[in-house]
């Protein structure tokens, strides 16, 4: 369908602006009128400008999502306009549309930071997948950035990404838990980002200024450990040829962080103790006691109950360390985080690697989504530098995913989300993502998806109203 098709314009009072805002910047009347009357079904907030200037000078009043701009224009270049967009805002979304359509011209708008380039007269299907594209883009893009702006206003909160209530409380948490000089223990599987929120609560605290120590006591033997830990004299063992400070001392005034906790051996767990009941250890091998003022912060990823209850850890060092309880939770329990890490992770891994990977395709997306995620944000965190190292263009796309995410089936997913779910439940949870699938892929169109389905378009409503599935937008009017 060209843009010459027929449509009726919904009145401006019914425009659902909430979906997003665009911009059109074209001299041909006949053009802006097709691209508004379009766009606004679909539930778009449009704003018009007949040239170059009127169309910054609506930028600058307002912020918008998209900008639809035409390549040749009465006062201005359409190239000129957009590297004075550029100007203002880096990030902004622009899509050229132009009668022009040469292989020059779209090559010499890309180069210049056009987003996408279409052609006069355009197919309205194709034209609304890329807006569609371009606006999720652009808001996830600053839905990401104002998080980390807040965030780091709020908490400090620099390299944690996360906008779901589970995350949101442990923000909370860690606000209220920081100033305090209490002893934080904190729980999690691997991969979940336990020394970020070490070194969060250590960044808003009276310690701040002073070191944050961390230590792996999983990764040493226990002679090494305590050595490391405590420090030595010379002479202390055989290899001990000059006296060593300790990270306790290391630490003094500022906080450790001990991960892996549930490691330790009993001795060197005796010996933790001590120092956070006296405040006072000594070297290995020394005879004279060090004072020192060390918060300290553990983490691991055992259960440390089961443990004391075992005899493999000391009850009263885990209640020492238990004064505060933050438990993270894996990355499948706060699956809305997974899109804002993914922008962070396209963005740190294209500024490490000099490439500019900016986006991820729909189709890219989903699989992360659906997938269970074993290893958590630090696994994620692999595939999306895995993915940036790869990619050809601008946009992960599937093909770039590892087939280890790829090859998880629907099934499998839910069994690993929810482990104690009873057969009737994973059946209405696959037809609930099935159908959610179906209806994302039709544009949530459900007459669309009743067709593709073989069914009935009331049995279709009747199992979306049943499964609670939320449609995100209006179907398409005809």
């Amino acid at each position: 369908m060209s843009h010459a098709a027929v449509l009726t314009r919904r009145p401006a009072s019914e425009n659902a602006a909430g979906l997003g805002s665009i911009l059109i910047i074209d001299d041909e009347a006949a053009i802006r009128e097709s691209l508004e009357t379009l766009l606004d079904l679909e539930g778009y907030a449009i704003e018009s400008a007949e040239n170059g200037e009127e169309g910054l000078a609506r930028l600058a009043a307002r912020p918008f999502d998209l900008v639809l701009l035409d390549f040749a224009l009465p006062d201005m270049n359409g190239l000129e306009v957009l590297a004075e967009i550029r100007d203002r805002d880096p990030q902004l979304a622009v899509i050229m549309i132009t009668a022009y359509g040469t292989v020059e011209n779209a090559v010499r708008a890309v180069q210049a930071g056009a987003t996408n380039f279409i052609q006069k007269p355009w197919d309205n299907e194709k034209l609304l997948a890329d807006v569609r594209a371009a606006v999720a883009r652009r808001r996830a893009e600053d839905e990401n950035v104002q998080l980390k702006r807040a965030l780091k206003q709020r908490y400090n909160f620099e390299h944690i990404v996360g906008k779901s209530d589970p995350m949101l409380k442990i923000f909370d948490l860690v606000a209220q838990v920081a100033p305090s000089r209490s002893t934080v223990l904190i729980q999690g599987e691997s991969g979940t980002g336990k020394e970020l929120i070490a070194k969060a609560i250590h960044a808003n605290s009276p310690r701040k200024d002073r070191a944050f120590v961390p230590v792996n006591t999983g990764s040493m033997p226990a002679d090494l450990l305590e050595s490391t830990l405590f420090g030595h004299v010379k002479g202390a063992f055989t290899s001990a040829i000059a006296s060593k400070k300790g990270l306790f001392e290391v630490a003094n005034g500022g906080t450790l962080f001990l991960d892996e906790i549930g490691t330790m051996s009993l001795d060197t767990q005796a010996k933790i103790l001590r120092v956070l009941q006296d405040k006072k250890f000594m070297h290995l091998g020394g005879v004279q006691e060090v004072q020192v003022d060390v918060r300290i912060i553990a983490a691991t990823n055992v259960d440390l109950k089961k443990q004391v209850d075992e005899g493999r850890f000391r009850e009263d060092l885990f209640y020492r360390l238990n004064v505060i309880a933050i438990e993270l939770p894996p990355l499948r329990a706060r699956r809305e985080d997974i899109a804002p890490l993914v922008h962070h992770f396209l963005e740190k891994f294209s500024l490490e690697n000099g490439k500019m990977v900016s986006g991820i395709a729909p189709e890219g997306l989903r699989p992360l989504l659906d997938y269970a995620w074993p290893g958590n944000v630090r696994e994620l965190e692999n595939v999306i530098e895995r993915a940036v190292v790869l990619a050809p263009r601008e946009t992960v796309t599937s093909d770039l995913l590892p087939s280890s995410v790829l090859g998880r089936d629907l099934v499998g997913r839910i069994l690993t989300d929810r482990a104690d779910a009873t057969l009737f439940e994973i059946i209405e949870e696959c037809e609930r993502r099935v159908i959610t699938d179906m209806l994302e892929k039709c544009a949530w169109n459900q007459t669309e998806a009743a067709e593709r389905f073989h069914i009935p378009l009331s049995t279709l409503n009747q199992k979306i109203k049943r499964l609670n599935i939320e449609i995100r937008k209006k179907a398409k009017e005809a």
